[in-house]
């Protein structure tokens, strides 16, 4: 498996290699187009100057002086046609057709530099050959020579030119060391995330120790926040299992012993009503635990999308009120309410559970001749509803957990109840778009508000 390092040194090994053969090919294009008719130029106004000076100075020692020029830099051919002479550095190649001598003894200018083939990498500039040359006629002692120069390429790179390659030589290396180095860095973050990524896959909530300000410390902030939230939401599954668990076993477990008390001949008619009736409740505890979980289930779902459409809210809240009048009654309880005509668009299935749950925890948690209060009003941009009780109350510290799943805030509120009704009222209205407030002091009653927003 190639790792993210070795793509990486690869990739800054490709990338140098690359730049260099560019910059080869780059040079070379630029020395064909522009610096060799350069060069070419400056060494024929060179040769020329040295056939004037011969033919001018008339030196009496020609050959002293075309070495000390050989000495100072320069490659020295010159030939009368018959024979010829070198000085200075040796040629590779010492080739030069007989054609191109005659046309220099001839009085012509013999471009080989500007005419050298073109090759890659500036050959014409380093090729060591007698036809790469400059060639300009002069006369001496009343004779026609044909003098071809070059300079001598060995002798130009001083030592500056030394310094500078070497100089060039360190640059890459540390600069190619310093990449790797660099890289090891940048990939030992990413290396901690993947060992993090993989016990997070097995439960193991590790939260990396990264304080980084780019974007790979903002990964790894965003990583510690998805696992505190994973971590979370992990706790929050075993405890939601553990109280599904209990809450099905306990009225399983009631169930079952009530049915093996049944099983005695010996019972009255009286201890076989009281158990019948214990199990019928338990059952519809069961019942109700289920649907709302059900329900629960649905909300959670990130697709599920409100069925809304128009429908008059007060008569909803009426038709609620009338399907409870029994269990106010039975309870003795005085219920009023104000109501404004409403047409509301919302999901009316899922509302219906809202007022169910708000009006039966009214009733299962009020005082004996107590009241239930309810309002719906109008604003200009929202619905509010009321719900309000003068029952046993909540205190701020229970207040505080009323919308976790499966609270029940003591044992009095847990006979009929599953911890889970404030829960579906608040995702349910969060669904719509709205909110819930609940107010609550021990045994002064409770208010719950519920604004929803108005939608054509």
């Amino acid at each position: 498996m190639k790792t993210l390092y070795s793509k990486f040194v690869v990739t800054t090994l490709l990338v140098m290699i690359g730049s260099l053969c560019i910059g080869f090919l780059a040079t070379n294009t630029y020395y064909h187009q522009v610096v060799k008719e350069k060069n070419d130029t400056k060494n024929v106004i060179i040769a020329q100057g040295i056939a004037h000076y011969i033919e001018t100075a008339k030196p009496e020692d020609l050959d002293n002086y075309l070495m000390t020029l050989g000495e100072i830099g320069y490659q020295i051919y010159v030939t009368s046609g018959r024979e010829g002479h070198f000085f200075g550095g040796e040629y590779r190649d010492k080739v030069l057709s007989e054609s191109v001598v005659e046309y220099v003894l001839n009085g012509k200018v013999y471009h080989g530099m500007r005419d050298f083939p073109k090759e890659t990498f500036m050959t014409g500039f380093f090729a060591n050959e007698l036809i790469n040359t400059i060639g300009v006629p002069f006369t001496y002692e009343n004779k026609s020579y044909a003098l071809f120069i070059r300079p001598d390429i060995r002798l130009l790179f001083s030592e500056v030119h030394t310094l500078l390659g070497g100089l060039m030589l360190v640059m890459t290396v540390l600069s190619l060391l310093a990449m790797l180095l660099f890289a090891k860095a940048l990939i030992r973050p990413i290396t901690k995330l993947t060992a993090a990524t993989q016990q997070l896959a097995h439960e193991k909530f590790t939260v990396l120790d990264i304080d980084r300000g780019d974007e790979l410390g903002q990964l790894a902030t965003s990583f510690n926040i998805m696992t505190k939230k994973l971590q979370e939401n992990d706790r929050v599954r075993k405890e939601f299992i553990s109280n599904v668990s209990h809450d099905f076993q306990s009225p399983l477990l009631n169930i079952q012993g009530y049915v093996d008390l049944l099983k005695n001949p010996l019972l009255t008619e009286k201890k076989r009503q009281e158990y019948a009736a214990i199990i019928e409740l338990e059952t519809k505890r069961l019942s109700t635990l289920t649907q709302q979980l059900l329900l629960l289930t649905s909300l959670d779902q990130s697709t599920r999308i409100a069925k809304r459409e128009h429908y008059r809210l007060d008569e909803q809240l009426k038709e609620t009120v009338r399907k409870y009048r029994w269990q106010i009654e039975e309870a003795q309880l005085q219920i009023t309410y104000k109501l404004d005509q409403v047409i509301f668009n919302g999901d009316a299935g899922l509302l219906q559970n809202v007022w169910d749950n708000l009006l039966t925890n009214a009733i299962k948690y009020n005082v004996e001749g107590g009241q239930i209060h309810l309002y719906l009003q109008e604003k200009p941009t929202s619905l509010e509803i009321l719900v309000e009780d003068n029952g046993i109350g909540m205190t701020s510290d229970q207040l505080a957990k009323v919308f976790d799943r499966f609270y029940r805030a003591d044992s009095s509120r847990t006979k009929q109840g599953t911890g889970l009704g404030l829960a579906i009222v608040k995702q349910i209205v969060e669904l719509h778009g709205g909110t819930v407030q609940i107010e609550s002091m021990i045994n002064a009653g409770t208010k719950v508000y519920i604004h929803l927003p108005i939608l054509s």
